[in-house]
């Protein structure tokens, strides 16, 4: 699949994914039981998912040559290599939207009879981002991901 593709895909799975965030936050099937609730570290892998699907959605998968959305950084403060996207600013947008989907739905559950907003949900949700967008600074640095891809040769075999 192209990378467009990976792209609009990785969108679409992002507003699915927020939409069942609001829709399960709406229920008030789910009750806290006591201050410490452990179906509260669930925030931790819920939002690092959405945080995962939202880098994804805005960083290409592999890389090639004449994508337009690889440039060299002109800012020389932030190393970079020739070649590679700058991760700083998308990285950040996407934290920055999953942490205003958690606000969102914090600020959503008061107005669910039985559901309660917690500043700790918040906390949770800002642990599992951070976690999520360290992992995918990680996995495009160490180039586990955004392989450069080769250009087609033609087959050796054939003569």
């Amino acid at each position: 699949m192209s990378d467009i593709v990976m792209r609009i895909l990785f969108s679409l799975l992002s507003l699915f994914y927020i939409a069942s965030i609001f829709i399960l936050a709406g229920s008030p099937v789910v009750d806290t039981l006591s201050e410490f609730n452990p179906y509260g570290l669930l925030h931790i892998p819920l939002y690092g998912i959405l945080a995962f699907l939202l880098t994804f959605s805005m960083v290409p998968i592999t890389r090639r040559s004449n994508d337009a959305s690889i440039q060299q950084s002109s800012d020389s403060t932030r190393p970079q290599f020739k070649g590679t996207v700058d991760l700083t600013p998308r990285l950040f947008v996407a934290g920055a939207i999953t942490l205003a989907v958690g606000l969102f739905d914090e600020v959503h559950q008061l107005s669910v009879p039985g559901r309660e907003g917690s500043a700790t949900d918040v906390v949770l949700d800002m642990v599992g981002i951070a976690i999520a967008l360290l992992l995918c600074f990680v996995l495009f640095k160490t180039r586990v991901l955004n392989k450069p891809t080769k250009p087609a040769q033609p087959n050796q075999f054939i003569r």
